[in-house]
């Protein structure tokens, strides 16, 4: 979940979308979408394991800006 910060820079969005559709072009992005209250957004990767996770999610331009705090959970679909 990528949840906005008080510092949160509109100017970052469309680095965020790249990295998204990169994500999604190399088969690691499922699925992905902002929250309808404008707080944030969420989405859900394939990885190997759940530092493997909180690496790729990590290195989103929205967490490295400081615009959003990313935060990494392991889930299981059923």
């Amino acid at each position: 979940m990528a949840m906005r910060t008080p510092r949160f820079q509109q100017s970052v969005v469309d680095a965020h979308k790249q990295f998204l559709a990169q994500l999604k072009a190399d088969g690691v992005l499922e699925l992905a979408g902002p929250f309808t209250d404008k707080s944030g957004g969420a989405y859900i990767v394939s990885a190997r394991d759940l530092e493997a996770a909180r690496a790729i999610a990590l290195s989103d331009p929205v967490h490295t800006s400081g615009s959003s705090e990313v935060s990494v959970y392991e889930w299981n679909a059923v």
